[in-house]
């Protein structure tokens, strides 16, 4: 037999062999799945990335499991979607766990929180460390299923209608930012205010703020915030990295076949990552037309201001630790991979990309 005809005869064998050890984990009827999201529909960045989700799942699954995408507002609010799914009205939603604080602080370490983890880190950690099983147990009292389906990287410090040159000029700014930071924002004098993405600029342009936080230049730019404030901070201390989640209705997950639930692990874990180098891929080119295009000033927080938004971290950890068993066991689990990891990443990566950057003069 020539070589050519066998490849081709043992190729379709094969075929046939994988269809048939597949076929009994398909389901034979179609599943549906309502997802809600907290972005606006075509959202650059964000709400962009979650379309691409719910369509990636149905594509995956050949319209085995058919989704219909619901963006902010189109059937619940924004901030709703938690109480949706919980509810079984939807079967999952896209946000920043976040902005579920309220409800218990454990979730804000599945976002992200001050001087915490790097995107790196917390993919390590979430995957690795121990991570997944501790949002398992904060989202299962809540009777849902989370796993990662997006992240922004590092972002930046946030939007500001005046200079700030130290924490004093903190005090009665109202200023929109969610999660943790937003709490050390509150104990240096400022207002934090909670908004969903779309309504912070209407906000920031009446004045009803005066600053806010969002991602970074590629999403920041589609928002015109430089619209109504000059000044543009960074690094953010509040937001070093972290994820998305993609959170489900844990009874309906648990209905789910096993290959059910591989395809959508699978499609989170891809957006999760598309989700993180696209936006890296997009900062740069997009800072620069900010910058060039509408007299954007970047300015970097000082080190006594940092040091500020520490000491204020500190006691906002402290008051997550008191809050429950559960709280104390994520937060200390938390700090301790963040020293594990950032020892490492410090050694290699930090001073690595701090010695190429200064030999290739890249960066101020």
């Amino acid at each position: 037999m020539k070589r050519r005809d066998f490849l081709k005869k043992a190729g379709t064998g094969t075929a046939v062999a994988a269809g048939a050890l597949a076929a009994p984990a398909i389901a034979s009827q179609s599943r549906e799945m309502t997802i809600v999201s907290t972005w606006p529909r075509d959202f650059p960045g964000l709400g962009i990335s979650a379309q691409r989700l719910a369509a990636r799942i149905t594509e995956l699954s050949e319209g085995r499991i058919n989704t219909t995408y619901y963006a902010a507002g189109e059937k619940v609010g924004a901030f709703d979607s938690f109480d949706d799914v919980v509810s079984g009205n939807s079967q999952a939603y896209i946000a920043a766990d976040y902005y579920w604080k309220g409800k218990h602080p454990g979730f804000a370490y599945f976002t992200t929180v001050p001087f915490g983890m790097t995107t790196v880190e917390w993919n390590a950690w979430i995957k690795f460390k121990g991570g997944q099983a501790l949002w398992d147990e904060v989202s299962g009292e809540f009777g849902l299923k989370a796993l990662p389906c997006g992240a922004t990287g590092t972002q930046m410090g946030g939007w500001f209608n005046k200079e700030i040159n130290s924490a004093e000029d903190l005090k009665g700014l109202k200023m929109r930012i969610p999660g943790l930071g937003g709490d050390c924002m509150a104990m240096l004098g400022a207002s934090p205010v909670s908004l969903p993405g779309g309504q912070i600029y209407e906000n920031l342009v009446s004045g009803a703020i005066d600053a806010t936080e969002w991602v970074g230049p590629y999403n920041d730019y589609f928002m015109k915030f430089y619209e109504a404030a000059k000044y543009y901070y960074y690094p953010g201390f509040h937001e070093p990295g972290g994820g998305l989640s993609f959170g489900m209705n844990a009874s309906w997950w648990s209905s789910l076949s096993s290959w059910e639930k591989a395809l959508i692990t699978a499609a989170s874990m891809e957006e999760h990552a598309a989700q993180y180098e696209e936006c890296q891929a997009n900062n740069g080119e997009y800072l620069a037309k900010m910058i060039d295009e509408h007299g954007v000033v970047i300015k970097e927080f000082s080190d006594d201001t940092f040091d500020s938004f520490g000491e204020a971290a500190a006691e906002v950890f402290e008051n997550v630790r008191d809050h429950s068993a559960l709280a104390k066991k994520i937060n200390d689990d938390f700090q301790a991979n963040l020293r594990e990891l950032g020892a490492w990443q410090s050694i290699a990566e930090v001073a690595f990309s701090t010695q190429r950057n200064r030999v290739l003069e890249i960066g101020g």
